[in-house]
């Protein structure tokens, strides 16, 4: 009897044994709530950075597809557009996918020559893609500044030549992080650019940024001026010939008159302050000053250059500006490190590849114009 006394539980034990384990159920509830919202929010990050992903590729290669079908577009200066395009297209293909997994996962799982490999592509791809922007700048700037003589060195080969010259330097870029990574025993879980070699990171950065950087500023600055110069030049100094239109207003008496008649009584006409002409009989003569139409057109282009311009530079810069001073920061400060704001920085440089096919091509009316013909005839087909 003792012994079953002894086994019986005691309502303090009871209680005890009960608290346990509602304190047990409450901490699996809400690890669950938690795994449920961090799935959530991975599925969400994930169908984004696939959406984006999935708009680089097609919005690139229409540009390329545009440039292929029209004829009109087999320029020197498109072919540089359209080579971007390619850069921007491989970015889509080879980096932006594999990285919408490591985003998501924040686990590298796909092993240690797949990682050297995309890390390769990465910069190579991205590098290529600021440099192609530096080469389309400066071939704009000699067809400003040196129209008639680059008109003649204007040539594919020329196009062909620059296009090759932003790979070799991109490569170049790319290639030293292959000489000293070494091969891991263990499982690789993560897959960066070893920051270590402070001195490879600033010779990457500024070679990749900051320099290709400033040469846009400066290439894109002198095109603004020369462009206004030249605007400013067509512009004529003396007094533009005066239009003028007439038209006979009808309903009226005079509107039964004949023209030579009309201008039989040319002496009784008068003119208004407002610079209209009109007459006894009707005739409303408009005059208008050719200067003034021509200094409204002249400052319609420059309006329209300088926000092309602006565009093109803002675009790039605040894509591109976070994730180059981020790395600098991360390279001599180890603790600064924070894998979140570094994807967020990284994905905004990507969006750099969907942005310019669309201001390179927007900004361009013969561009629109074979876009819109293109969609009509895939819109046929289908």
């Amino acid at each position: 009897m003792e012994r079953s006394n002894q086994l019986q539980p005691t309502p303090a034990l009871y209680g005890q044994m009960m608290n346990i384990t509602n304190d047990t159920n409450v901490t699996e509830s809400s690890e669950l709530d938690e795994n449920d919202e961090s799935l959530a929010y991975q599925t969400s990050l994930a169908v984004i950075l696939f959406v984006v992903t999935l708009a680089t590729t097609l919005s690139n290669a229409f540009v390329i597809a545009t440039i292929y079908q029209s004829k009109k577009l087999h320029t020197p200066a498109n072919f540089l557009i359209a080579s971007l395009a390619v850069t921007d297209l491989l970015v889509s293909i080879l980096v932006m996918p594999i990285c919408v997994l490591y985003t998501v996962s924040h686990t590298w799982t796909l092993g240690q020559v797949t990682c050297d490999i995309w890390l390769s592509s990465d910069i190579t791809c991205c590098t290529a893609s600021i440099l192609h922007l530096c080469i389309i700048a400066l071939d704009r700037y000699w067809a400003i500044t040196d129209a008639v003589e680059y008109s003649k060195k204007r040539t594919p080969v020329r196009a062909a030549g620059m296009i090759l010259t932003a790979w070799v330097i991109s490569i170049s870029i790319s290639l030293p992080p292959l000489f000293w990574r070494q091969v891991k025993a263990e499982e690789l879980t993560e897959c960066n650019v070893n920051t270590d070699h402070i001195f490879y990171t600033i010779y990457s950065t500024f070679g990749a940024f900051y320099i290709p950087t400033l040469l846009l500023i400066v290439l894109y600055g002198r095109i603004y001026l020369e462009a206004r110069k030249i605007i400013l030049k067509q512009s004529p100094k003396k007094v533009g010939k005066r239009l003028t239109s007439a038209h006979l207003i009808t309903n009226s008496p005079g509107s039964m008159a004949s023209t030579s008649s009309s201008q039989c009584k040319r002496h009784d006409t008068h003119f208004s302050d407002t610079g209209s002409l009109a007459s006894k009989n009707h005739v409303k003569v408009t005059v208008s000053d050719a200067l003034l139409e021509k200094k409204k057109i002249s400052a319609a282009r420059e309006r329209k250059a300088t926000k092309t311009l602006g565009i093109i530079l803002g675009a790039y810069i605040i894509c591109w500006l976070p994730f180059f001073i981020y790395t600098l920061v991360v390279a001599a400060c180890e603790t600064c490190f924070y894998p979140e704001l570094f994807d967020f920085f990284t994905w905004l440089g990507y969006l750099n590849s969907l942005i310019n096919p669309i201001i390179y091509t927007m900004s361009n009316d013969d561009f629109k114009k074979a876009f819109h013909k293109l969609l009509r005839f895939r819109f046929c087909i289908s």
